[in-house]
């Protein structure tokens, strides 16, 4: 599997690390996997190593109305911050996030730990 997804649950923060050519089969089995492992409202960084997406146009628009359809949890649901290790993610990245166009902020970063900085300063912010 080219997505490892691991979960300290005290810290309440997912940490995702994908490499390889990730399908949308492997991007539904993660998704699933938060879900399952009730870490939808945790924060999350997702990193992008050597990943290579193995998506076409139809696989994105799946993808985006996927996260869209996403239901209610309990807690709201925190920022991801993504990083994108090289030029080509970040555009890729972008592209996708815009297509997802999900109902909370997303951050793209160049390397992880202002990703973890950012995600750690939203735990100082007031919720609404």
């Amino acid at each position: 599997m080219p997505i490892h997804r691991t979960i300290p649950y005290p810290t309440r923060l997912v940490v995702a690390v994908c490499r390889d050519v990730a399908g949308l089969s492997d991007i539904e089995a993660y998704l699933d996997g938060g879900g399952v492992a009730d870490a939808m409202p945790y924060r999350k960084i997702f990193e992008l190593h050597d990943a290579v997406a193995g998506l076409g146009d139809d696989d994105m628009l799946a993808r985006g109305a996927r996260i869209q359809a996403f239901p209610s949890v309990p807690e709201p649901m925190e920022p991801p911050a993504i990083v994108a290790l090289a030029d080509e993610q970040y555009e890729y990245t972008r592209h996708d996030a815009a297509l997802a166009a999900a109902r909370r902020p997303l951050k793209i970063f160049g390397e992880p730990h202002p990703a973890r900085r950012w995600l750690d300063s939203l735990d100082k912010e007031p919720r609404a």
